[in-house]
């Protein structure tokens, strides 16, 4: 349990929801990320504390077709509440990192509307090593996730919306209308569909979104991989790490 003490969220008037989706890596999040651009009714960030991490600035829409680069976590948030007065923001990010801005700042965290995608341990530890042969254990990512999980229902009083990578792929309408009816959000069943094409969104890391670039539509990519947590044994222990955490969320998908 996180133990926080957090005053009221910021003031945000009338603006509307800076909903954040969490997503450990290779989560199929892009795709879900794809889908809200295909909306056409909300401001949309790719990674900005991922990319903030490791860069040390980030640059994010500005509101009018054009970008701002902020410097800080604080900044970020900062600018995401000033996005959300002209129309709703969704950002998508992932935690190979433990982002302690937010439990230093939990009045930040408080200002959030946070979701969670999750999907099976076993084939996204596989995925991730198939795309960074170098991963550590931390870096896949489902207790920094459950982390976060926990501070926002702290911060917040509300249980996260959290759904499942794997009903996500097999029942879209199902899934997507109840993620917008938990988040406040009109469901547009036009979005399920887009057309495959690249995207500056993510064009620094675009190697790990080759699958979204390609799709129509959210897929399980049909692949399978070498090396796995059944016959490697360091994929084995970052199996048996995660995968608890895995099933704490799996008790929340809706």
């Amino acid at each position: 349990m996180v133990a926080v003490t957090v005053d009221a969220g910021p003031d945000r008037g009338t603006a509307a929801p800076v909903i954040v989706m969490w997503a450990h890596p290779r989560a199929v999040s892009t795709a879900f990320l794809r889908m809200m651009i295909a909306r056409g009714d909300i401001t949309v960030v790719h990674e900005p504390m991922v990319t903030l991490t490791d860069l040390g600035a980030v640059a994010v829409p500005d509101g009018a077709d054009g970008t701002v680069t902020v410097t800080s976590a604080a900044r970020l948030y900062a600018h995401l509440t000033v996005l959300a007065r002209r129309r709703p923001v969704f950002v998508k990010d992932t935690v190979e990192y433990r982002y302690r801005h937010l439990f230093d700042h939990p009045r930040d965290a408080a200002g959030l509307v946070h979701t969670f995608i999750v999907r099976h341990p076993e084939r996204t530890i596989s995925s991730h090593f198939a795309m960074n042969p170098k991963v550590t254990c931390a870096e896949i990512g489902y207790e920094h996730q459950w982390e976060l999980f926990c501070l926002a229902r702290e911060v917040t009083g509300r249980v996260p919306t959290v759904i499942s990578a794997e009903r996500l792929v097999r029942e879209p309408h199902r899934v997507v209308a109840a993620y917008c009816a938990a988040v406040g959000l009109p469901y547009l069943p036009h979005a399920l569909r887009w057309p495959a094409q690249d995207r500056t969104e993510w064009s620094r890391t675009r190697r790990w979104h080759l699958d979204v670039i390609g799709s129509t539509g959210f897929a399980e990519p049909a692949r399978d991989y070498p090396v796995t947590a059944s016959n490697d044994p360091v994929l084995r222990t970052y199996f048996d790490h995660h995968y608890p955490f895995y099933q704490r969320f799996a008790e929340h998908f809706i």
